[in-house]
């Protein structure tokens, strides 16, 4: 529970990283102790940038930051495995939790490992771990530390419907301070106290009180309450402009009251407030299926066995699965059970026990967008997988995910995770693919274009394969085949 110490204070905190991307304006917010916070905000608004400050790893341009006492501990669990970990075995990835050697670090390891249920061996390797895996090694790693102030960057990013659970029981419990970005309604909604709301239209940071439905209710109420004074303000205004317009006519005194009614119509108008912008939604879109020539019979790809990982060895097991035109299938499973494996397996063409048609334009949505190359920018992404280059339609399909000129102009590797999930859903909508792999589409999306993205794959008429551990969204699309690894 939160008590009346205030742990950490912005005070007209501005912050930038140059002429056109302003993230904080004079913005002021304090956190008590105790206290669990949820931080919301559009993607790209710049709520991981808002978590490097409270790190100390980015300073603010003017304000101040300061946490009481100075010498409190802040660790974050990040949203996706940091590249330079990869190669590290899971005690060497521990080890770097800690500024000194930690001679009862395997002790350590043990007793967080059992706080967020997973088993896993010390000596394996980081990239040998699912994506599951990693996303509860991120949170391990920031419990590890014992923080006064814990970060955690969209942690239920990969994890299935026990391990959701799980860490919000953890949360629910938790003693001490939490920030948390996610995207997740309900699992926001289940330990918030407290929201911290980064405006991407004015660089400010709204606080809130209450859970996480209770804002989203006062956000709404409060533009209706700015929506109606404003209609009432404009109504004045036309008022008293349309009575000054017969006084200033009848000459004499009556100028006099005229000059008043103007004055009092300018006042009017001053009281007119910005009414607060809602997120940016993006627009709904349609992914157009790969078009096969008049001698294709339908059949996209087959399944003859599928490999799962049961305590840690592989297992496989004949099946007969076709995939043809329009067939949308779901592969399910726990965590670590190899998912995201076998996705990658077809991808790459790989695969045993799978079969791809000749011809057929495979178009993939890898959960850590991986398969993308940093130092591009997101322009020259789009572009490579148009048939026909039109910059027109590139420009305005990418408007239509919030990928505005200034942001197709960056490095992939300076967009936002979120802004990468919705450069891959446009770079699949230019490619027009005949079989789409999707493995955990939502992770780092906006939950109000979640809809609009289920819409779309629902009503998508190529061939899908689709891993996912949101129930809800996954209730949206058509599944008309199911492979269960866990079976």
């Amino acid at each position: 529970m939160a008590n009346n110490n205030v742990i950490l204070r912005f005070s007209d905190v501005s912050f930038d990283y140059g002429h056109d991307k302003q993230v904080l304006d004079e913005a002021s917010f304090s956190v008590h102790a105790g206290s669990r916070i949820t931080l919301m905000g559009q993607n790209g608004a710049g709520k991981s940038s808002l978590f490097k400050m409270i790190m100390g790893e980015l300073q603010p341009k003017e304000g101040s930051i300061n946490r009481t006492p100075n010498d409190i501990s802040v660790a974050i669990a990040h949203q996706v495995m940091p590249k330079d970990m990869n190669g590290l075995t899971v005690r060497e990835f521990f080890a770097t939790a800690f500024k000194e050697t930690k001679y009862n670090l395997d002790k350590l390891i043990a007793e967080v490992l059992e706080v967020v249920h997973l088993t896993v061996d010390l000596e394996k390797k980081i990239s040998d771990l699912s994506g599951g895996q990693q996303a509860r090694l991120l949170l391990a790693h920031a419990l590890i530390q014992n923080p006064d102030i814990l970060l955690l960057d969209e942690p239920t990013n990969n994890l299935d419907q026990q391990g959701i659970e799980h860490l919000t029981g953890f949360l629910m419990m938790y003693e001490k301070t939490c920030i948390v970005i996610s995207h997740d309604a309900d699992f926001l909604n289940a330990f918030s106290d407290g929201v911290l709301y980064l405006d991407v239209f004015t660089h400010k940071i709204e606080q809130y009180q209450g859970n996480y439905y209770d804002v989203v209710e006062q956000i709404e109420e409060r533009i209706k309450r700015e929506n109606l004074q404003n209609a009432r303000m404009q109504m004045q205004i036309k008022e008293k402009r349309s009575q000054a317009e017969v006084f200033a006519h009848k000459g004499g005194k009556l100028r006099a009251v005229a000059k008043r009614m103007r004055e009092s119509a300018e006042e009017a108008e001053e009281s007119i407030v910005s009414v607060r912008q809602e997120d940016k939604v993006i627009r709904e879109f349609t992914i157009p299926a790969q078009e096969f020539d008049i001698h294709f019979n339908g059949k996209v790809a087959e399944f003859t066995s599928v490999t799962a990982l049961k305590n840690g060895k592989p297992e496989t097991k004949d099946i007969a699965v076709t995939l043809r035109k329009n067939t949308h299938l779901l592969i399910a499973g726990p965590n670590g059970i190899g998912k995201s494996t076998l996705l990658e397996q077809i991808a790459s063409g790989k695969g045993e026990g799978f079969k791809l048609e000749k011809d057929v334009k495979l178009g993939y949505y890898k959960q850590d967008f991986s398969n993308f190359d940093y130092n591009q920018t997101a322009y020259d992404c789009l572009l490579e997988v148009m048939q026909i280059k039109d910059e027109h339609t590139l420009r305005s399909t990418a408007a239509g995910f919030l990928l505005t000129g200034k942001l197709l102009a960056n490095k992939i590797e300076a967009l936002s995770e979120g802004q990468k999930g919705l450069l891959a859903f446009c770079r699949l909508l230019l490619m027009k693919p005949g079989l789409l792999i999707l493995d955990e589409p939502t992770n780092h999306i906006n939950f109000r274009h979640l809809p609009i993205i289920a819409k779309a794959l629902d009503e998508y008429q190529g061939a899908m394969i689709m891993v996912s551990h949101v129930p809800d969204f996954v209730s949206q699309i058509r599944i008309d085949e199911v492979i269960d690894l866990d079976a």
